[in-house]
């Protein structure tokens, strides 16, 4: 029995201390009786060990209690988010239920876990970011974006517990998913506090020696760079208190990450940077004055000090998609130095240190756009994703960290666009339906190309033709994922229009020679060829690289091969030609009972059909030996009226014991969950395996064929009624091969 105490004693008073910091945070939106009824809640869910420590021995509810702390007092959650980050692991071990968390707090709660648990993978911390459960991660993230704020909580709260996972390769794994998506994200939520403090940390695990050599030389070098900045200061402090002005005036060296990257970018020695920190001034003014007297400082530091107007950046007049906004200036200060001038309101720093918490507590403002426009585009992403979702994933990334650029449609509307975008780029910004038409633009009142690249403060008018429609070298140089994924988008329809006709016109090919086709055959031709979807099949066709009257005989050559016996294409045999086949044969006697009572009798089991046990059957007598049909074989008829001579009785003996083959096509609504569900319910069906799986999705529904090894009819009939309750199944039919 284990008597080891819940918490240690350092870990007991590290509890309490967050836990007065948590309701001091949320004083003013917890409703009366929540304190006590969470109170009630812990003590029973920590006595059925469900904030037990994980492998590494980190407590569950500290580290719980932790990520609540920073979620409340970093990122500004409230009331909601945080009882259901405090609640969502007893629900995941089913300690309590949702119903008992709606009724002792109320439905947002639930709903608020109900989407935690969605991303149950992800936050567990039991896998990696990848490209599969990554789709379930933008889909919280489109649909509350407060279930990734408590992941980036998470996030934050494991990394400064690092020392404490034991496994170095988990710790770089961790460090290594942080800094590949949490910290961008972190960025594009305007969150830069908690961006620097991930982005330090993962440097800090991945390359320990560059992390420690970075510290030490800002260590080194602080008393230096300290007199510096004071040195700079006290002339601006000055001139500022004269206009004036009331201000805060600071020196801030950068993250080590930051340095980190400019050695990298500047190939040069730590000494060699020279912008190891920036000067940040930030006034206390009143909303209607914050641009005029930021003007105002900023006039007084470039009369001072020479600005260089090449690094001056102005996202006063247009603020960040992330409500950022500032002036940085760049200027040369005593000793021929290059410094970083930062200015703003108080407002402004802190919307820009903490981001939505900050959004949130100046509410109204206009800086909720931003993040709703963000919002949208994650949306769009989402609604036109490729078929590869390790593309969703790069194009949503490098939109985290894209730079910004600022242009003007023709009535002076701003339109923010990534960093080197296009005209083409520009068009789908206002419109997809003036994307796919754009053949040209004008750019200041000149004609130029749809790849032509945008600046800032550019004009731009667009040119449309009916006649246009997207191309797929349009890929090659459009920058927003807006863009591209519109453009995929429309491309996959043309591709299924042309699919499409390509289909009905093989279709008439085959009904003008007076072809049956056998469905489940010509999808075998299709894979022998080489394809992975129908589609491309069709595509191929459409675009002239398959001839339709080429597919008909290479269709017909493979019908021969496989019955050619059946096929009134094949040579008719009279019985009397029958040879004993060479090949490898089956005995099932006990299963099978063939013509009167006999037994011992060797036969095949049909393809065209795939008889299992409990089907009605029949025998054929053909020149491979006998074959076991169904009676509703799509070949049935023509055998028993062309060879009624050759047909004989046969039926089903004992008990299925053997595994038969059956294929299922089932169609349903396109959904990331429901090839999952389906899968489960097989595997979990007794004497039933899953042999194989082919699926493909055009216009919003899924169609797949799930091959199972059955022990009968019986048990296929069951499997059959449980895939039809799962939920987005719309029909299941059973192929005969």
């Amino acid at each position: 029995m284990n008597t080891s105490p819940f918490f240690t004693p350092e870990e007991k008073r590290e509890f309490f201390s967050a836990y007065r910091r948590l309701l001091s945070g949320l004083s003013s939106c917890l409703k009366p009786e929540d304190a006590p009824k969470m109170k009630a809640l812990i003590r029973r869910v920590v006595a059925l060990d469900c904030y037990g420590r994980d492998r590494n021995g980190i407590n569950g509810l500290l580290r719980n209690i932790n990520t609540a702390v920073i979620a409340t007092h970093d990122i500004g959650l409230k009331r909601t988010p945080v009882i259901a980050l405090l609640l969502y692991r007893p629900v995941m071990k089913e300690a309590i239920t949702l119903d008992e968390v709606e009724q002792t707090f109320d439905a947002d709660v639930a709903l608020m876990i109900r989407r935690l648990l969605k991303t149950s993978d992800l936050y567990a911390r039991n896998t990696a970011v990848n490209s599969e459960n990554f789709h379930h991660l933008l889909f919280s993230f489109a649909e509350d974006v407060r279930v990734i704020l408590v992941m980036i909580a998470d996030r934050l709260c494991m990394m400064r517990m690092g020392k404490q996972i034991r496994d170095d390769n988990d710790r770089i794994r961790l460090a290594t998913e942080v800094s590949y998506l949490y910290a961008p994200l972190a960025h594009r939520l305007g969150l830069y506090t908690i961006k620097s403090e991930l982005e330090d940390l993962s440097l800090k695990y991945i390359d320990p020696d560059r992390y420690q050599y970075i510290k030490q030389k800002l260590n080194e070098t602080k008393r230096s760079r300290d007199r510096y900045i004071a040195e700079f200061i006290r002339p601006v402090r000055e001139k500022l208190e004269q206009a004036g002005l009331h201000f805060d005036i600071k020196g801030r060296t950068k993250s080590i990450h930051s340095i980190n990257n400019k050695l990298k970018k500047q190939h040069v020695e730590f000494e060699g940077i020279y912008d190891l920190f920036a000067i940040r001034i930030i006034l206390d003014t009143p909303p209607e004055a914050e641009r005029s007297e930021c003007w105002r400082a900023y006039s007084i530091v470039t009369d001072m000090y020479q600005p260089n107007p090449k690094r001056m950046r102005d996202w006063l007049s247009v603020p960040k998609s992330n409500g950022y906004e500032s002036l940085h200036i760049t200027v040369l200060g005593p000793d021929k130095r290059w410094v970083e001038v930062q200015i703003r309101t108080r407002r402004m720093d802190e919307i820009a240190e903490r981001g939505l918490a900050a959004h949130w507590k100046y509410k109204g403002v206009k800086e909720e756009r931003g993040l709703d426009e963000f919002l949208s585009d994650v949306r769009a992403m989402l609604e036109t994703q490729s078929a590869d979702p390790m593309d969703l994933m790069k194009e949503f990334r490098t939109d985290l960290y894209q730079d910004e650029i600022y242009v003007f449609t023709p009535t002076g509307e701003v339109i923010k666009l990534g960093k080197g975008a296009t005209v083409l780029d520009f068009a789908f910004a206002i419109h997809s339906k003036i994307g796919c038409g754009c053949i040209s633009g004008k750019v200041n009142g000149k004609n130029v190309p749809i790849r032509h690249t945008l600046q800032n403060g550019d004009s731009v008018e667009v040119v449309t033709s009916p006649t246009q429609s997207p191309k797929r070298d349009w890929l090659t140089f459009v920058k927003t994922s807006k863009a591209r994924s519109k453009i995929k988008q429309a491309l996959r329809e043309e591709s299924a229009k042309a699919a499409e006709y390509a289909k009905e016109l093989l279709q008439r090919r085959f009904k003008n020679r007076k072809i049956e086709v056998e469905e489940a055959l010509l999808m075998r031709y299709i894979k022998k060829c080489g394809y992975k979807t129908v589609t491309d099949f069709y595509v191929d066709m459409a675009e002239g690289r398959r001839d339709a009257n080429t597919v008909i005989e290479e269709y017909l050559e493979l019908e021969r091969r496989e019955h050619g016996e059946t096929s009134e294409h094949a040579e008719i045999r009279s019985a009397e030609e029958f040879v004993a086949p060479s090949e490898p044969v089956e005995s099932r006697s006990d299963v099978l009972v063939i013509d009167k009572n006999l037994t011992g009798v060797e036969y095949h089991l049909a393809k065209c059909c795939n008889p299992i046990f409990g089907d009605p059957i029949f025998g054929f007598v053909s020149t491979r030996g006998i074959k076991i049909h169904r009676t509703n074989c799509p070949n049935a008829q023509d055998m028993l009226s062309r060879f009624g001579y050759r047909t004989i009785q046969a039926r089903w003996s004992g008990k299925g014991t053997d595994g038969y083959a059956v294929t299922l096509h089932i169609v349903g609504n396109d959904d990331l969950g429901i090839v999952t569900n389906i899968t489960s319910v097989i595997s979990k069906e007794s004497g039933v395996m899953l042999r194989s799986i082919n699926i493909d999705s055009v216009d919003g529904l899924f169609q797949g064929n799930f091959t199972v090894t059955v022990k009968d009819t019986a048990s296929l009939s069951v499997l059959t009624k449980k895939l039809q309750a799962v939920r987005g199944v719309k029909n299941i039919e059973r192929l005969n091969t």
